[in-house]
């Protein structure tokens, strides 16, 4: 059992092979949960990471590069790899960490942990399956929920964090190494090698002032368990490293000619979203049978004459805007699903109508122009609840990228309503649509509603989901040099909200909220 230093190795295990080194530190550690950002003095990099780009069939171009980090306790592994994370220059990084996934203890287990007799430093310590799951499916660019494990009470919190895939994925534990199914998930594997005085001096120092432990407990536990441990089962693996660092944090060669090949590798696997493919893709062909386009009665044509006019003025731009806004969500909720409702007059007669059948109506804008849809959902759908996404397109490599993302628990069931005021190539659409994807609401229950949108992003987005239902109050034809719509509205946030276009301005609406 995990009371004692172990003999046996799990079947899925690697062979353990008896070598001596250096010891390896892990004991109880509150597991926190780690911002999304890592600051450094030059940038800002976004450590929950984001759902890597989506070519224009909907699917994942490449998996992210996985770093696996490996090491005994205190050997500094967390500190290479924020260096690698700072020197690489990447904007999308996901740091996850082998703490997270310690199995809940049991009530007798929990009382050895208080005596300092429950061995943490064991792979039976370890959750490796939901590991494994977690990190292949971060891999694969999906959106995971991490487990938040509490050292104080030796479980997992209530809460889990919700964690997204990225271009890069470092992943690092005393065990990354010791897991066949792991193993393969790795792209690079990286050994953190530090002198075992070294490192019983941090653990001395973390356990000590950071966790009110008493020295006596704290070298009873490194004798017992993390020493044994180390050599038995965390030491051999360095044979299966690509790559050792000696002396952890501080080895600044060893880092360099780290990132210098996973740059090499980002470069062979870089996304690109090809907007003049993607243009040409679906030409000459008809439009989807999912699209539903308002009747352009002579009241709809009259107020897209008004917002189309350059000449308008700001107040009625946004007074027309709004009673399209109005009769656009009105159709749009016409495609939700209904059935049978029989109610009784205050005559006292039946009258059979018709109520909502579903569990729940969700509205999601994208930032920022599509948040100014959000009033007439509110008026037609009563309690709705209201997520938000940002994206902006990176102006390096044109791709579109998820910025901010806020929304409402388990949208599993619910019919969703996404909503953007213009959509021209259909690039914001198809990765925000993804996004709902990876949150588990259902491809046929979401409803993409736009005030104007061109044929190329039409086609893109259905060709991408073609359960998808498309509604829209216009369609135009074609789409300039720019990704503008023509003939277009303009910017619409920018005409809405009073603010200048910038010259690169795209009606896809991939632009930062207003204050």
């Amino acid at each position: 059992m995990l009371s004692g230093g172990g003999e046996g190795s799990l079947d899925r295990l690697l062979p353990s092979i008896s070598t001596s080194l250096s010891p390896r530190k892990r004991t109880t550690s509150q597991c926190k949960s780690e911002p999304p950002l890592l600051r450094t003095s030059k940038r800002t990099i976004y450590t929950a990471g984001r759902p890597p780009w989506y070519n224009e069939h909907g699917t994942q171009s490449k998996e992210a590069f996985v770093i696996g980090l490996c090491g005994g306790s205190a050997s500094g592994k967390t500190t290479v790899a924020r260096k690698i994370i700072e020197a690489l220059d990447v904007p999308w990084v996901v740091l996850l960490s082998m703490d997270s996934f310690y199995k809940v203890l049991t009530a007798e287990q929990q009382l050895l942990a208080a005596n300092n007799d429950y061995n943490f430093d064991h792979p039976d310590a370890f959750d490796f399956s939901l590991l494994v799951h977690t990190l292949r499916k971060l891999k694969q660019g999906k959106s995971v929920k991490i487990p938040v494990y509490d050292f104080n009470t030796h479980g997992r919190q209530k809460e889990w964090k919700t964690v997204y895939g990225a271009s890069v994925i470092i992943f690092e534990g005393i065990m990354s190494f010791a897991d066949k199914e792991l193993l393969k998930l790795l792209d690079m594997k990286i050994f953190v090698d530090t002198d075992s005085d070294i490192r019983l001096v941090r653990r001395l120092r973390r356990d000590i002032t950071e966790r009110g432990r008493d020295i006596e407990g704290v070298i009873k536990q490194y004798n017992k368990f993390v020493k044994p441990a180390f050599e038995q089962y965390i030491e051999p693996t360095m044979r299966l490293a690509d790559i050792v660092v000696p002396r952890g944090g501080g080895n600044m060669v060893a880092i360099d000619l780290i990132v210098q090949h996973v740059h090499s590798q980002l470069e062979e696997r870089k996304l690109r979203w090809d907007m003049a493919a993607l243009a040409s893709a679906h030409q000459a062909q008809p439009l989807p049978q999912t699209l539903s386009v308002l009747e352009s009665t002579p009241q709809v044509r009259g107020m897209h004459t008004i917002i189309r006019n350059k000449e308008t003025s700001r107040d009625e731009f946004i007074f027309y805007s709004k009673r399209l806004m109005r009769l656009l969500i009105e159709r749009a909720r016409s495609f939700l699903p209904s059935q049978v409702h029989i109610v009784q007059t205050p005559q006292g007669e039946d009258y059979e109508g018709r109520t909502f059948h579903g569990k729940r109506i969700t509205g999601v804008s994208i930032l920022r122009a599509g948040e100014t849809m959000e009033p007439a959902l509110r008026a037609v759908c009563k309690d709705v609840r209201i997520g938000k996404i940002l994206i902006q397109t990176n102006q390096d490599t044109g791709e579109p990228e998820l910025h901010y993302l806020r929304l409402p628990k388990d949208i599993s069931e619910d019919h969703v309503i996404l909503m953007d005021c213009t959509v021209s190539t259909g690039a914001a659409a198809m990765m925000a649509i993804r996004v709902l994807l990876d949150h588990d609401a259902q491809e046929d229950k979401i409803l993409l509603v736009s005030l104007l949108m061109a044929e190329m992003g039409v086609h893109s987005v259905a060709y991408a989901f073609p359960q998808v239902k498309i509604i829209t109050t216009a369609v135009d034809k074609k789409v300039n040099d720019l990704f503008h719509i023509i003939p277009g509205i303009g910017n619409f946030g920018d005409r809405y909200f009073g603010t200048d276009a910038p010259p690169d301005w795209s009606d896809d609406d991939m632009d930062e909220p207003s204050c």
